[in-house]
């Protein structure tokens, strides 16, 4: 159900993110402290940021890993409601990125979680943008 902001670009927030897969194709998500939804690393670009720069910082911030940008890879732009905050939708950049090791969280991030793509139904706790753009683009690859 769309809040009643859904239609107001005010309400929109945009973000920069990235799939990371381990080697059994599950999608890392992350959450952050205080929230009880689970999304993919990532962040709001800072003040004249790139989405790509937005998306290396806030997954070196919240995963302590350095990503490749050479190896970053478009998978779309998606909009979605906002996983913790209620009547706002989000936009994100979506990018994936050739596996990493990932030791733990970091910055606001509480916990990791990796997510079967093809797992039938998912969790009731994955932010709609992962259930409803991100892991079906996924399960085809």
């Amino acid at each position: 159900m769309r809040g009643a902001n859904a239609g107001n670009p005010e309400s929109t927030i945009r973000v920069s993110a990235v799939v990371l897969r381990d080697d059994r194709g599950g999608v890392l998500t992350v959450r952050k402290r205080n929230t009880n939804r689970f999304m993919l690393p990532g962040g709001k670009p800072e003040a004249g940021e790139s989405s790509t720069a937005a998306a290396i910082r806030e997954v070196a911030e919240e995963l302590a890993v350095e990503l490749d940008v050479a190896r970053l890879t478009l998978l779309g732009v998606f909009t979605a409601e906002a996983a913790n905050e209620p009547g706002r939708m989000v936009e994100a950049t979506v990018y994936t990125h050739p596996w990493v090791a990932v030791r733990g969280a970091a910055a606001e991030i509480e916990e990791l979680r990796w997510q079967p793509v093809r797992q039938c139904p998912y969790p009731g706790d994955l932010a709609p943008l992962l259930v409803d753009h991100v892991l079906p683009a996924m399960s085809g690859r």
